[in-house]
């Protein structure tokens, strides 16, 4: 529900919207502009020191008014010819023009109703509602996303218009409410539907018969100082009993200005002053670096509508969107689904399929939308779910297990759970695992244990299928085919070969880049857009399961780069390592947003082994201003010492401040947690200095490294659980 009150206001009015930011980041230009160009009071200088400069200098003078930026304009009849301009309040002479700036009274007019007044003014007003609902409905969602409100600053994960989408919503939240807030104040005082009527000053005439009093012989002028000024308008010279009228910012006086006597006066009513407040909030008119910042906000909007709709279009085009989605509320079978890659939804699919076919009515959504008062006829809940990474939920059903442990009455309906993840990783299906323990920790009826699925397992997910169906007292068959994303043609135009002395083969394979259309290059979609550390998707011939490889490479070198090492029996690093120049593969991208390099300036710790080396090598050819140490393993240094050349390069040209090589077979016959530990010294300084942790290569490296650095952390009363919540740690393990 809350996602749909998110998209479609946002889809419907996104060219008045588009509108409203653009005329509003543009007017927010002008109050600065304003400010810089026109001369400024001194401190000290008093409203009559004021009318008698510009009075010398403008005879006739009618009215001087002082706008919140600073600026002084005079209006005069001289010789019965009209004049304006904006003076210069330390000589009272003409400083410029007081017309409005190129632009400002059209875009004015566009921002404030489109040119069409009244009509106008309410199509703009609900542009600002649909604005107001838009932010505060994606705040909410960002807090869904980020776990809860305490996470709103944590690490964005996911795919690049979702992270950007994330970032910008975060940034300009507080300004676009403030701004459509006061939008809408403005426009119901413009309808009179707010009390903020003023109170006038009684009506006064003047002592008649007097000769009228130079400005500077006013006493209420000479007390006040020009910097409260709103407004001075002088007494007509053919009307005896016209009266001066001084606006500052504590009201209006009505001045005798033949005795200098205040006639009357009267204060500003609190709502005149709330809406001064709204007006300069809005406007920036007074507070012109707030200005800025509001119209730099604004300027996310037009960024927000394109990765909000790429997003709505990768969702419309991805697993998420289920054929014959039954409605939440008339739903019996809820089908929650937790994925990082979107993998998972596959296999959702098939079970909603196959459950629909049994005559089932299924709804299906992702796991971050569970909330039971929405499923008032569930009798189930069937929950599929991913692991990512050391056992922590994907980027989307953050915060949802402290959504269970804060249900005070668990669901009515029983629940399932099945978790999918690859069993060589020593956290299987933990996420899956933590959802269990927290359904039963409220008193959840279970419908049936924890099942997993390893490694994509079309096997497992029959079984667990047919242990659901006799749950469910139907005879229930999940032939579940792996969806595998469309591939694009890479053809293999450079390679060089190690490890064959140690009997151990690998290679480092690099692809020529593939044309991108200009659809793929908006999008990102394809290989368009791509970074070291993301995977590379591979299917071999025999085979409908891919294998992933990490890049060494991002988009922005031209070419698609992987380090392949040669298992025995492996089926696809056999097929990548025969390939020869000029031969081609259909591969894939799969983002891997947990294993890529945070912007910052702190020390970065590199760590890895063999193979692992190919996106701490993409790391580094990327660097540009991070200090980047690394200790990479291998055997010897003449057989598998993998970007030897480059990393030497690098480092002569300050990409890489230290290189820590260990050779298993040479030397001091060390591994690399070995040398690791030797120069604890050094990496306890730069874990001291902020570093973040980038580990890559087989689980054995990675449980020795996880060692040395607890061993390291504990000794500075840290500890890598704690590393790894400050987003200072992360692992890409095969």
């Amino acid at each position: 529900m809350l996602r749909s009150v998110h998209r479609w206001p946002g889809l419907v009015l996104a060219t008045l919207l588009l509108v409203l930011a653009l005329s509003g980041a543009m007017l927010s230009v002008y109050p600065a502009l304003e400010r810089m160009g026109a001369p400024q009071a001194q401190s000290g200088l008093t409203v009559a020191e004021l009318a008698a400069r510009v009075g010398a200098a403008h005879p006739g003078l009618e009215q001087i008014r002082r706008a919140p930026s600073g600026r002084i304009t005079a209006w005069w009849f001289d010789g019965g010819v009209p004049g304006s301009a904006v003076i210069d309040p330390a000589s009272g002479a003409d400083a410029g023009s007081a017309d409005p700036m190129p632009g400002e009274r059209w875009l004015v007019n566009l921002h404030r109703s489109l040119f069409l007044d009244d009509t106008g003014r309410l199509v703009m007003a609900a542009g600002a509602a649909g604005m107001l609902l838009l932010t505060v409905s994606g705040a909410a969602l960002v807090a869904r996303r980020m776990g809860g409100w305490r996470h709103w600053f944590g690490r964005t994960r996911g795919p690049w218009p979702g992270r950007v989408h994330v970032e910008l919503a975060r940034f300009a939240v507080g300004g676009l409410i403030l701004s459509s807030l006061t939008a809408l104040w403005m426009t119901a005082s413009t309808f009179s539907l707010l009390p903020d009527e003023g109170t006038d000053p009684a009506p006064a005439t003047a002592t008649q018969g007097l000769a009228r009093l130079d400005p500077a012989q006013i006493p209420l002028f000479a007390e006040t100082p020009v910097s409260t000024l709103r407004s001075l308008s002088f007494p007509s010279a053919e009307d005896p009993s016209d009266v001066f009228t001084l606006t500052t910012t504590g009201g209006t006086a009505l001045i005798d200005p033949g005795t200098g006597a205040v006639l009357s006066s009267a204060a500003p009513t609190a709502w005149e002053r709330a809406s001064e407040i709204v007006m300069m909030l809005h406007t920036g008119q007074g507070a012109a670096v707030l200005g800025l910042i509001l119209g730099l906000m604004a300027l996310t909007v037009p960024v927000l509508t394109v990765t909000g709709t790429v997003q709505w279009l990768r969702t419309r085009h991805s697993g998420m969107r289920l054929k014959g989605n039954a409605a939440a509320g008339a739903a019996e079978t809820i089908l929650l689904v937790a994925s990082e890659g979107g993998t998972t939804w596959g296999f959702a699919r098939t079970l909603r399929d196959a459950l629909a076919a049994k005559g089932q009515s299924v709804h299906a959504a992702p796991l971050s939308q569970f909330d039971p008062a929405r499923y008032g006829h569930a009798k189930r809940f069937l929950i599929l779910a991913a692991t990512y990474g050391e056992g922590e939920s994907p980027a989307a059903a953050r915060g949802v297990l402290a959504r269970i442990h804060a249900l005070k009455v668990p669901p009515e309906a029983p629940f399932a759970v099945l978790g999918f993840g690859d069993r060589t990783f020593p956290e299987f299906c933990a996420y899956a695992g933590d959802l269990t323990q927290a359904a039963q920790a409220i008193g959840w009826a279970e419908l049936m244990p924890l099942g997993t699925v390893n490694r994509q397992s079309p096997q497992d997910f029959a079984r667990w299928g047919q242990d659901l169906g006799a749950a469910l007292g139907l005879d229930l068959e999940l032939a579940h085919l792996p969806e595998v994303p469309a591939g694009e043609t890479l053809r293999l135009i450079a390679r060089r070969d190690y490890g064959a002395e140690v009997q151990a083969p690998a290679a480092i394979l690099r692809f020529a880049l593939p044309a991108q259309s200009l659809w793929q290059r908006l999008t990102g979609q394809g290989f368009a857009r791509f970074e070291a550390g993301d995977l590379l998707g591979v299917l071999p011939a025999g085979s409908d399961l891919p294998r992933f490889y990490s890049l060494a490479s991002g988009a922005h070198d031209g070419f698609v780069e992987i380090c392949v090492r040669r298992q025995p029996g492996g089926l696809c690093s056999g097929q990548l390592t025969d390939l020869a120049i000029g031969d081609t593969i259909t591969a894939f991208l799969r983002r891997n947003e947990g294993f890529h390099v945070a912007p910052a300036r702190t020390p970065l710790i590199l760590i890895g082994a063999g193979a692992g080396i190919a996106p701490l090598a993409g790391f580094i050819r990327a660097n540009r201003r991070r200090p980047m140490h690394l200790w990479f393993g291998a055997r010897t240094p003449e057989s598998d010492y993998l970007y030897e050349t480059e990393l030497t390069g690098w480092a002569e040209r300050g990409q890489l401040a230290t290189l820590s090589p260990a050779f298993s077979r040479a030397g001091r016959r060390e591994h690399v947690q070995d040398r690791l530990r030797r120069e604890g010294g050094t990496v306890a300084r730069l874990l001291g200095a902020g570093a973040q942790v980038m580990v890559c290569g087989g689980r054995e490296m990675a449980e020795g490294v996880r060692a040395v650095l607890n061993d390291l952390l504990a000794a500075r009363g840290q500890s890598l659980e704690a590393l790894k919540a400050e987003g200072r740690y992360a692992e890409d393990i095969f």
